[in-house]
């Protein structure tokens, strides 16, 4: 504190006490020794003087001392701002019940009517203060009702609201301060309890709001004022006063609501459940709970805004700025469905038929800030039942703001994909409602398809977010008119033209059939004169439900209530024999087909029948090769294709012999005819021969992976070859199995199968026999050596040394991602099947360096081999293999493992980066649990 000045002669007459201003907006003055100072700016000082907070005046006394006194319109802050200010004050003088509270203007007169209530009131509170007779308490309170216009003799309005703007706080604080079991209980059946909490439920909502929020937050502890003041804030809840709390914002009209008053209300109102939550912890109530509370909040602004459109039908004026607020934060805080899920559906109704309602719907949502904009559009659209509802709720928003343009135009489009398709469709629906928002519809469209159609977009979004921007997109074409998309022709065809060649090159089936689909749709909706494009896919599911998107939807309120459009299944004609009524077509009477019907007769069984074949299987190795090469009779050349396999493992010294010439045949062998399943009989006879002779058939064909002339479907075959030829090396009793496998054709079923009256005999014999003692049922395998150990590296070394060096026709770091991303499983595979080989741990180096040289690779099925080819180093290698000779390797691949399963786009490669990190925390439990005693 300053010390007070010296009594000045020139001192003005000190102004009588009981003289309140009647200024409503707060304003700063200081008056020391002059008779008019000028105001401060916040902050500011004068020389020899503190700084004056808001709400504020320094005055002068008879010994001119600095006082700070709070303005009368400064009462209406809330508890926690003004205990803030409050510390100002010099010691020794208290608030507005105290003897000096309200200091009185320099300009305002007496007021014999307001000094009046002020006494009265100072005199109640030193009543509940200090008294302990219930009688007299009594009387006390319910002279205080009459300010509240609640008794037979209500005070004058000028009393009244001078109670409610500046004493009504003080009175409750009181109150609660006086709050204890026994001080209830000095009058019988609850008549001072009672009396006690309806000043709470029916003075003014705000304060009462404001002082039970902040006299549960003051209490240190579990108590018995805790639990009072949280049953009587629920009561408060159910009887209807949040929409009063609400409603005197929105009446704030004939004066500027302060603004420290509505941001204290607004966090107070919203996160309720939590400040309740963390005070009461286990013992909080069922009113509180955001699951009940949220909705209840939607039910009172409902009432709100229902008691806004009477004051508007009536002439007056109201805002739902703070309703705004409020909607605003809560979505923000997470509650869309809570909140939203109340108002919606009774908004729908209502603007439905009255414009009202639709006007007062649009100012809401054009009133909520900007940083909650986009929580309440995701959930108005999430919420709303159809583009209809939308338009209505929310009007054209999205020409008026920049924020929720942005929102719903690029936001919930390209950057998001977690809407569902009924979301997508009202979204895109809403745009397409109105002719001023159409042009934002074009416009979405041309960004979707450029976005589509970008490489960089295509390798490092997830597919989830391109299946999502291909059915956005097909929706955006269903939506617009011919004349339309006519202006903008060029830009989206080389948008999709782009898309398409490179959704063609990707190494992933999904995406190709996702470029497929969007270009047959797209090209016949932008450019219907031009040739159509048609392409050969799989129909599944998202093929159905993509092509369906692409039908123009029925205009109702709700997609689901119209269902989804039926697409025509391509390739399908209709059928013949109905007719265009849909029955069947009438057969005229006397045809031979009635005659002639043979539906008495029985047909005859002939699933047993074999087709006969005049050419005869050979019978050698040599000649099978001689009629793959040089014959012309196709089904002699079936025959030996057919034979081949079996005839390699009956003579495997024969197979060595033309091994090499057998493996080239094979891999240059092409379909002439149509035999059923020519690509497993070629690919089986091909690892046939690999396993035969694995040494000289892997250099062979390792040799041409790199050659000139091949096609890339050859060189995926030659890695498929070496992967299934390398497991059945490394399988125990492989050539017991391939011998017993590979026994001729099998006979004929009649003539091995058992006669009836022999099984029965055998069962019989069974079942009579008494055994004494059992042994083993089965012995397990005889261990046995694996074959792949002396020949992985004729199959891994030659793939893995020349991946870098590209040719004229073959470019695997460059177009020929697929081919690299089989390759890297393929490497992977061949490491995994060396496990317990002498050359595993070599191979299993030379893998971790080509995988560290491409593990920034963009293609999506790169990264998947790479972090697969990871995980078989870490299952095949013995672990203190790995940490003596593998150290550094481990470490950098651990981090890079942790960035992976973090950033990449790829779901898969984020669960296989998972899974390799899971194995190098195995791995480094198990080397602990050795090295520990």
């Amino acid at each position: 504190m300053v010390p007070p000045r010296e009594v000045s002669p020139h001192c003005p007459p000190r102004p009588p006490e009981d003289v309140l201003p009647r200024r409503k907006v707060p304003y700063l003055r200081c008056a020391f020794r002059q008779p008019r100072a000028q105001p401060l700016k916040r902050g500011q000082c004068d020389q020899g003087t503190e700084p004056v907070a808001r709400g504020y005046r320094a005055e002068r006394r008879s010994t001119c001392p600095r006082t700070y006194t709070l303005h009368p319109s400064v009462a209406e802050v809330p508890a926690v701002a003004t205990a803030s200010l409050q510390r100002l004050r010099p010691r020794g003088e208290q608030g507005p019940a105290s003897g000096r509270a309200a200091r009185l203007h320099p300009r305002s007169g007496m007021d014999p009517v307001l000094s009046a209530v002020r006494l009265s009131v100072q005199e109640a509170v030193h009543v509940l203060s200090s008294s302990e007779d219930g009688g007299h308490i009594f009387s006390t309170l319910g002279s205080l009702k009459r300010y509240l216009g609640e008794t037979e003799n209500p005070a004058l309005p000028e009393e009244q609201e001078e109670f409610a703007r500046i004493h009504f706080p003080t009175v409750l604080r009181c109150l609660v301060r006086r709050l204890r079991p026994g001080w209830l209980e000095l009058l019988p059946n609850r008549q001072l309890e009672q009396l006690w909490a309806s000043f709470f439920l029916t003075g003014p909502a705000d304060q009462a709001f404001l002082v039970l929020m902040e006299a549960i937050e003051d209490v240190a502890g579990p108590s018995f004022r805790l639990m009072k003041m949280a049953r009587l804030l629920a009561r408060f809840l159910s009887t209807g006063r949040m929409a009063a709390v609400l409603e005197g914002q929105c009446r704030q009209q004939a004066e500027p609501a302060f603004p420290l008053l509505q941001a204290t209300l607004l966090a107070k109102v919203v996160s309720l459940p939590d400040r309740l939550g963390n005070r009461l912890q286990r013992e909080n109530l069922a009113e509180f709970l955001p699951q009940n509370y949220f909705p209840l909040l939607g039910e009172e602004v409902l009432r709100v805004l229902q008691g806004v459109v009477d004051s508007l039908r009536g002439g007056s004026d109201c805002s739902v700025s703070f309703l705004s607020q409020v909607l605003g934060k809560a979505c923000v805080l997470g509650r869309q469905k809570e909140i939203l899920g109340t108002l919606v559906p009774r908004l729908t109704v209502l603007t439905q038929s009255h414009c009202l309602w639709q006007r007062v719907c649009w100012r809401l949502v054009e009133r909520v800030p900007d940083r909650a904009m986009e929580a309440v559009l995701t959930g108005l659209v999430e919420a709303a039942p159809g583009p209809r509802v939308l338009s209505r709720l929310l009007g054209n928003l999205v020409t008026k703001s920049k924020k929720a343009q942005f929102v719903m135009t690029r936001k919930l489009l390209l950057l998001r994909f977690s809407c569902t398709i009924p979301v997508l469709q009202s979204l895109l629906g809403y745009l397409a409602e109105d002719s001023q928002r159409r042009p934002l519809l074009v416009q979405a469209l041309k960004e979707l398809l450029e976005t589509w159609g970008s490489s960089s977009a295509i390798r490092h979004t997830p597919l989830a977010q391109q299946s999502y921007i291909s059915k956005a997109t097909l929706i955006c074409l269903a939506h617009l008119q011919e004349a339309e998309l006519r202006d903008c022709r060029a830009e989206l065809l080389a948008s999709l033209m782009a898309g398409v060649k490179c959704r063609l090159d990707s190494s992933l089936p999904p995406v190709r059939r996702l470029g497929m689909i969007v270009a047959e749709v797209a090209s016949a909706r932008i450019h219907p004169e031009g040739p159509p494009l048609r392409f050969q896919y799989e129909e599944d599911d998202l093929t159905r439900e993509m092509l369906a998107l692409a039908a123009p939807w029925p205009v109702t309120d709700s997609p689901s209530e119209a269902g989804p459009p039926v697409a025509p299944i391509r390739g399908e004609a209709p059928d013949n024999e109905t007719t265009a009524s849909g029955g069947p077509q009438a057969q005229p009477e006397g045809s031979d087909s009635e005659l002639d019907s043979d539906d008495e007769f029985v047909p005859y069984d002939m699933s047993g029948d074999t087709e006969l074949k005049c050419g005869k299987a050979p019978a050698y190795v040599r000649d099978c090769v001689e009629a793959l090469t040089a014959s012309e009779d196709w089904e002699r050349w079936e025959a030996a294709l057919r034979a081949l396999e079996g005839l390699v493992f009956r003579s495997p010294a024969a197979t060595r012999e033309v091994s090499v010439e057998l493996a080239k045949v094979l891999l240059h062998l092409e379909e002439k005819t149509a035999v059923a399943g020519f690509e497993g009989l070629r690919q089986r006879a091909l690892v046939a021969v690999t396993v035969t002779d694995p040494a000289r058939v892997a250099e062979y064909l390792t040799a041409q992976f790199y050659a000139l002339n091949y096609s890339l479907r050859q060189r995926m075959d030659i890695l498929d070859v070496l992967a299934l030829a390398a497991q059945e090396l490394s399988w125990p009793g492989r050539l017991g199995k391939a011998q017993r496998t590979s026994l001729g054709p099998s006979p004929q079923p009649s003539s091995t199968a058992a006669p009836a009256w022999q099984a029965v005999v055998e069962e019989r014999i069974q079942s009579k026999t008494r055994r004494f003692s059992k042994g083993s049922a089965g012995r397990g395998p005889a261990a046995v050596p694996n074959e792949f150990n002396a020949v992985a590296g004729y199959f891994f070394f030659p793939l893995i040394q020349r991946f870098d060096k590209p040719l004229v026709t073959f470019d695997l770091l460059g177009e020929d991602q697929l081919v690299l991303g089989r390759l890297a499983h393929t490497l992977g595979a061949l490491v995994y099947l060396a496990e317990n080989t002498s050359v595993a741990v070599p191979m299993g180096k030379a893998l971790l360096e080509f995988v560290w040289v491409l593990r920034f690779h963009g293609d999506g099925y790169v990264r998947r081999g790479l972090l697969s080819a990871i995980s078989a180093v870490l299952l095949s290698l013995p672990a203190e293999r790995l940490l003596a000779d593998l150290p550094d390797e481990l470490l950098e691949t651990r981090s890079w493992l942790a960035d992976v399963a973090v950033k990449d786009p790829d779901e898969d490669c984020r669960l296989l980066a998972v899974k390799a990190l899971l194995l190098l925390e195995k791995l480094r439990d198990k080397l602990l649990a050795l090295s520990s005693p």
